[in-house]
């Protein structure tokens, strides 16, 4: 996540730097080095970042498919598959270990480069209207 990706998020979720500080537990400091680019945004903020961003849209969409139907994932794969597990199908992206694409996604940041490409994630996150 980059600064400006970062500051896109927070003013999405309408908070200022101050209680963006408080809901992910680091300090303002933080999060202006995060907007302004002398700091790159750690993975675990950028998956709370996610997260909450997810949370908002997902109460207002609660007409999405789970991934494993928008991927259309064979049952051996969906069974073996974490997201089916937890039944956390409208939030993969947040699990490490999930099956896309036929392999597990274990590290966080080769995780978000396949989820980023995916319209599970781009349709929890994408910018609404207006």
């Amino acid at each position: 996540m980059d600064c400006k990706e970062f500051a896109k998020f927070r003013k999405n979720l309408n908070k200022t730097q101050k209680e963006m500080a408080q809901l992910l537990g680091v300090s303002i400091k933080a999060i202006h080095s995060y907007e302004q680019g002398w700091r790159t945004v750690p993975p675990h903020v950028e998956r709370q970042m996610f997260f909450l961003t997810a949370r908002k849209r997902s109460n207002n969409n609660n007409k999405q498919k789970p991934c494993w139907r928008i991927k259309k994932c064979p049952p051996k794969q969906k069974k073996e598959c974490p997201a089916w597990e937890f039944q956390a199908g409208k939030f993969c992206w947040f699990i490490n270990g999930t099956i896309c694409c036929g392999t597990a996604q274990e590290k966080w940041k080769e995780k978000m480069a396949l989820c980023r490409s995916c319209e599970v994630l781009a349709s929890l996150t994408e910018t609404e209207p207006g």
